[in-house]
């Protein structure tokens, strides 16, 4: 057994048909977990699981869509998961939303209420579902994605921010709730991922170049460089870690 083998282990990541997600996803299978691909469109997902199965064999991958704002959705995500692979060994909440950009003068309160809801809310009640049966097996590891907007002040997407700053004391409440039973909570905090999610921060050249400019390696990232902190923080080689926050911004935290 190597210090990454995630052979005989289950993983399930939200919103994983594209992006971060999906790179997460991905590199999970390659280190030999079964994978449940989330997000809201079934085709998307459906699209990324047999892509999986194509490489690494029939059955390593299962689409299981849900809408992380239905509580419905996710305890059948759960449900579903357990009945096809029996337990969830490694949960990533990855999924989250942000439809607004601009000060906080002007976000209305629906829009500040479904940033909460679905980036700190839908992770609580997922790993409330999946966390049960973890701790009865004394095993298991929860990472959420979370930003390094969590870490700093932002004058156009201040509520994403606070939701993310948020996502860091959820995982550490809980690393300490959960870790007598051997169960770690850890966050992962990308800076600005070349993703469709993050495009209104990056497409604008001037933004970007801004951007490069703070950044020490001096461009933004891909999503396939944040899924290999998923794949430790889900190993053997991250069985000491709990509660803590990985943060892979190219050194943009740092300048």
């Amino acid at each position: 057994m190597t210090l990454f083998d995630l052979t005989g282990k289950t993983a399930v990541v939200t919103g994983s048909s594209r992006g971060i997600g999906r790179a997460i996803v991905e590199r999970l299978a390659e280190h030999g977990a079964k994978v449940v691909v989330s997000s809201r469109k079934a085709p998307a997902c459906e699209e990324v699981a047999a892509s999986i199965n194509a490489r690494h064999g029939a059955g390593r991958a299962l689409a299981i869509p849900a809408n992380i704002s239905s509580k419905d959705d996710l305890q059948r995500l759960a449900d579903e998961t357990v009945e096809a692979f029996g337990q969830i060994d490694i949960l990533v909440c990855n999924a989250a939303s942000n439809p607004y950009y601009g000060p906080l003068a002007g976000i209305a309160d629906d829009q500040f209420r479904k940033i909460l809801d679905n980036n700190i809310i839908s992770n609580h009640w997922l790993i409330s579902m999946v966390a049960p049966a973890m701790r009865a097996r004394k095993d298991g590891a929860i990472v959420i994605v979370s930003s390094i907007g969590g870490l700093k002040g932002n004058a156009i997407i201040g509520a994403y921010n606070i939701s993310k700053a948020a996502d860091f004391s959820l995982a550490r409440n809980l690393s300490v709730e959960f870790g007598p039973d051997n169960v770690r909570v850890n966050c992962i905090a990308p800076g600005l991922i070349k993703t469709d999610f993050a495009r209104a921060l990056w497409e604008n050249p001037e933004t970007l170049k801004a951007s490069n400019a703070r950044t020490p390696l001096r461009r933004i990232g891909e999503p396939d460089e944040i899924a290999g902190a998923a794949v430790f923080l889900a190993a053997q080689a991250g069985a000491y870690m709990t509660g803590q926050t990985i943060v892979i911004d190219g050194g943009q935290t740092i300048t």
